[in-house]
């Protein structure tokens, strides 16, 4: 009740309309955004389109050129940002109706999505027939259903380019794929799109390994089917987990010849040897506690790494040694470009300074602090869409990379591998002793400035004089031109014959001065007169 006195509390009414409001106004955002994206991919374009068609090296695309600013602005993944720049080009090119929707907040981003994607593999000369209906439709979709909306789109498509849904089912084929998505809390999710057929032959060996284990097995059916995954990986039946050494499905023999997969796992010597419970890192995955470091490495063979001392030799040779790749990697952990997270064991070591082959010692040395970890997409883009109209990398003492885009934007990108384990940041430079007092460097600078005073004095004052001689002899031409002119006035042509100013004959004179004047010498002094006495 005090509460309610203090602070007047909104209506439901008031909260349900500001969050229409706030809806609203988030797709017309979206818009915008989506707008200035797709006009940066036409600037893009046809600034690679007018470059030399056989310039001797690879030309980036301008889509490739706007997903790497747009990424790198938005700092987003390479695939994130391409997908972004995808649906740009989609909404200025070939659903301009739903982007008006879009912009006049008719519509929200889902939707828009869903579109783009529905469509996508509809005919050129077609879409636009189906962008102009779908918008018709589309005014009045607030209470649709996403189910609906897929409908309606598909049955459109259907009666306007029946190939392009034939094409869908032959597409999703193609587009099948596996990926594993890692999660903070030491987990990971895998997720794909089989074919149906190897879908549930998967399914059936998976259920079938699941149920091989005894009644006294602890887990549940979606455990053992997770950890029947985690067998087939490592080549072996599921392992029953109820502790009978009599157990007639104990499990453990191999299910399949084959190489095994290998996973590196990074941590510091203390969390390994339990001394630390520092958190380690699984590589192309993220971080992990010490106690899934120290299970791991029990059965598994440890390396020690440190940072490489690479002598003058190696920095001249242009590959690097592989110690220094390792720790390069074991630095970097991921892609160094703005918001790419693309492992470093998939990357490319890259030169930031270019190695130079011709002279190697002249500049881009093999050595730590001038190499990084770029993945294929963005090392193209750095070698053959950089210098100085394109993308420029520096690279500071610590490992921190300064990238300079095109238009001029700077993003720092900095070693993940420092920022997980302490052991690898550089140490810090001890404090260096101040030189003198502050009552000494105070009297240094003060008599330091009076020298500087002492020496321009004399300079002033000569050019104060200089500038009352120039006002003073334009002063005198002025007034002598004006004499001359009553002169003419009242005499004509007639010269005077005055001996006082013989001057007043001559023609006039300028009345502005050169730069370079300078008043005539002084006459020297006479001496003075002998006394009379």
């Amino acid at each position: 009740m005090l509460i309610e006195q203090l602070f007047e509390l909104r209506s439901a009414e008031v909260l349900i309309e500001e969050i229409v409001t706030a809806h609203r106004e988030e797709s017309m955002l979206m818009a915008r955004r989506m707008g200035a994206i797709g006009e940066l991919l036409s600037l893009r374009t046809d600034e690679a389109e007018n470059t030399d068609p056989d310039p001797g090296w690879a030309i980036i695309t301008g889509f490739a050129r706007t997903s790497a600013e747009v990424g790198a602005a938005m700092n987003m993944a390479p695939m994130a940002a391409s997908r972004l720049v995808a649906q740009a080009e989609a909404l200025d090119t070939r659903l301009p109706s739903i982007a008006d929707l879009l912009e006049d907040a008719d519509i929200d981003w889902a939707t828009t999505q869903l579109i783009i994607t529905r469509t996508e593999l509809v005919d050129d000369h077609l879409i636009s027939r189906i962008d102009e209906a779908l918008a018709k439709r589309f005014i009045k979709w607030q209470s649709w259903s996403r189910r609906r909306v897929i409908n309606t789109v598909d049955k459109l498509i259907r009666e306007i380019d029946p190939d392009a849904a034939k094409e869908r089912r032959a597409s999703s084929e193609r587009g099948r794929y596996v990926s594993v998505t890692p999660h903070p809390d030491g987990t990971a999710q895998l997720s794909g799109r089989l074919t149906a057929t190897a879908a549930a032959a998967f399914d059936r060996r998976i259920a079938q390994m699941a149920a091989g284990v005894c009644a006294k097995d602890s887990r549940t059916v979606d455990q053992r089917r997770a950890d029947a995954m985690s067998a087939l990986s490592e080549g072996h039946e599921l392992r029953c987990d109820c502790g009978q050494p009599g157990c007639p499905a104990r499990g453990g023999d191999d299910a399949g010849s084959g190489p095994r997969a290998v996973i590196n796992v990074i941590a510091s010597a203390d969390t390994v040897t339990g001394d630390s419970d520092e958190p380690g890192y699984l590589e192309g995955f993220g971080v992990i506690d010490a106690d899934q470091v120290r299970e791991l490495a029990e059965d598994a063979p440890v390396r020690w790494l440190e940072k490489p001392a690479v002598t003058e030799e190696q920095a001249m040779r242009y590959q690097p040694t592989a110690a220094a790749a390792r720790w390069i990697r074991l630095r970097d952990l991921t892609c160094r470009f703005p918001g790419c997270d693309r492992p470093a064991a998939r990357c490319d070591i890259d030169h930031t300074t270019p190695f130079n082959h011709a002279d190697p010692a002249a500049g881009g040395l093999t050595v730590p602090w001038g190499l990084a970890d770029y993945c294929r997409q963005h090392h193209r883009l750095k070698t053959f869409h950089g210098g100085a109209s394109g993308w420029k990398d520096e690279q500071l003492s610590d490992g921190t990379i300064v990238w300079t885009s095109p238009t001029g934007q700077t993003y720092r990108t900095t070693p993940d591998g420092p920022e997980l384990f302490a052991g690898m940041r550089p140490a810090c430079a001890a404090p260096t002793a101040r030189k003198g007092s502050r009552a000494r460097d105070r009297a240094a600078r003060i008599k330091r400035i009076r020298n500087q005073l002492s020496e321009q004095r004399p300079i002033n004052a000569a050019r104060r004089r200089l500038d009352r001689a120039r006002r003073r002899e334009i002063e005198l031409r002025k007034w002598r031109n004006r004499s001359r002119k009553l002169l003419v006035l009242f005499k004509g042509g007639e010269p005077s014959t005055s001996p006082w100013c013989p001057w007043i004959n001559e023609p006039l004179e300028p009345e502005e001065l050169p730069p370079d004047w300078e008043p005539p010498p002084e006459p020297p002094s006479s001496p003075d007169d002998e006394p009379p006495f």
